[in-house]
């Protein structure tokens, strides 16, 4: 598994006032601050999490 697939993400926008499930979502990701940037597994599970916050991220890779 040495070849796992990467996603680069990056929160671009802020998080007051966010639905609290879309808190939790940039939470899960790793995500604190804006224009912080984590890599997280390309898994279906994190996938889910980055489409429901497409609004507030930006992914690449």
């Amino acid at each position: 598994m040495a070849d796992a697939r990467k996603v680069k993400v990056t929160l671009v926008k802020s998080l007051i006032g966010r639905l609290e499930s879309h808190k939790a979502c940039a939470r899960g990701l790793g995500l604190k601050k804006i224009n912080q940037s984590v890599e997280v597994l390309d898994t279906p599970e994190n996938r889910g999490m980055i489409n429901k916050i497409s609004y507030l991220v930006k992914s690449e890779g």
